[in-house]
């Protein structure tokens, strides 16, 4: 509005009413502005008709949610991506199993990752969260419930649920620590003179999913705060005389270019599978990407309509497997033979053998099986263990290659070539 205020310089710390005072000014100054072109116009001015411009704007603002469904951006279709089968199956497996614990996509510039891994909106199940809360608490689990939803639980308070797609949220590279922890409310701060906290998001990600590009470029005093988060599942702010713990548990999906720098063990770690994504060499399949990408931003609506059938296909199939999991069993022998190949591999910690147990049983109910089987435990061993090898700079084989014949030789599949 090109509008100037001088206001006092102690109103950062004047009362209450001052505030409110300083809060009329302004109203009245925006008001007197949207009326300043009636009065040019030779129109008869008064405060009511000035205000009007006002609330029409704030009725504006609460309207546009409405037509946000139909405005949101398209997102390409899962089932309609070209190649790409180890990124695909390994976050098939994270939305059957959560507590597999992520993935970290590497691979080459201009291969889709990021497309790929925003096609998962798609396929992401409806969950129940406690209405109108920003933590997106669970109504019936302790453990996943913010301090006030918990207290509301324990006092024996009946609590309205709704359900929510699960979320994926973005985590960008120039994110500050306040935007991804949390913060004191302003707003809240100077209108009512109380210290509230404002969610950050790491608490809309709380039973969702977290996604970071780029991530081996990301300051390492985020990554600090994503190796906390991730290892405890609660996020500690401890800051402007306010303290709060909340539920921060989360699929941690990160992808990245091997070029521009590698990640941190630590944070490497954490990530449940490791995928690596290759350029498509074949010719016939780089045409067919780019007729497909091209189809899909001409018309959008229209692509995605064409791949309703098989996007449905999936989703009833990743249903029928989550709801499968919990009776699949993995047999004593097998359990054995994947912590003798972590063993074998010289994994650190116990995080390879959890992991890819966890998968095992994923990839198992994913077919439709309620036991594990050699070939369950094939299809998952090197997306769990390649990256929690040590590095060997006088290597001659690939990490994955090296798994791979470990595997082969604890299973005995040697002997029976």
């Amino acid at each position: 509005l090109g509008v100037h205020l001088d206001l006092p310089a102690r109103a950062s710390t004047g009362t209450a009413p001052k505030l409110k005072m300083y809060s009329q000014a302004i109203a009245n100054v925006s008001a007197a502005a949207f009326a300043a072109p009636a009065a040019k116009a030779g129109k008869k001015v008064t405060a009511r008709s000035a205000a009007k411009p006002l609330r029409r704007v704030a009725t504006r603002a609460v309207a546009e949610p409405a037509v946000e469904a139909d405005t949101a951006r398209p997102v390409y279709p899962f089932s309609a991506i070209i190649g790409q089968e180890e990124m695909k199956f390994a976050a098939i497996m994270n939305i059957i199993d959560p507590n597999i614990g992520g993935i970290m996509v590497m691979g080459d510039r201009g291969t889709g990752k990021s497309t790929t891994v925003r096609a998962l909106v798609d396929l992401l199940p409806l969950i129940d969260i406690v209405k109108d809360d920003a933590f997106m608490s669970s109504p019936t689990d302790p453990n996943l419930m913010a301090p006030e939803v918990l207290a509301r639980f324990k006092a024996g308070e009946a609590l309205e649920t709704t359900k929510v797609p699960i979320n994926m949220v973005d985590l960008p590279l120039g994110a500050t620590e306040d935007r991804v922890c949390g913060t004191i409310d302003i707003e809240k701060a100077l209108t009512e003179g109380t210290k509230a906290f404002e969610p950050g998001l790491l608490a809309k990600a709380n039973r969702g999913i977290l996604y970071v590009d780029e991530v081996n470029l990301l300051d390492d005093h985020l990554v600090d705060v994503l190796l906390d988060s991730a290892a405890s599942g609660w996020n500690t702010v401890e800051r402007e005389g306010i303290s709060i713990c909340h539920p921060a548990r989360f699929i941690l999906i990160g992808s990245g270019n091997p070029e521009e720098g590698e990640l941190r063990p630590q944070l490497l770690d954490r990530f449940g599978m490791h995928a690596q994504i290759k350029t498509v060499k074949l010719p016939e399949e780089r045409v067919k990407v780019v007729e497909e990408r091209t189809a899909f931003d001409s018309d959008p609506k229209t692509f995605r309509s064409k791949y309703a059938q098989e996007q449905g296909d999936i989703i009833a199939q990743l249903t029928a497997a989550r709801e499968l999991l919990p009776q699949v069993e993995v047999p004593m022998d097998i359990r054995l033979k994947i912590s003798q190949v972590c063993a074998e591999l010289d994994v650190d910690g116990l995080r390879g053998d959890l992991v890819t147990t966890r998968a095992s049983r994923a990839a198992a109910a994913y077919r439709g099986g309620t036991e594990v089987t050699d070939e369950d435990v094939y299809s998952v061993v090197t997306l769990c263990l390649r990256h929690r090898l040590r590095k060997d700079p006088m290597a001659t084989i690939d990490e994955g290659t090296k798994v791979l014949e470990v595997f082969s030789r604890v299973f005995g599949y040697d002997e029976e070539e």
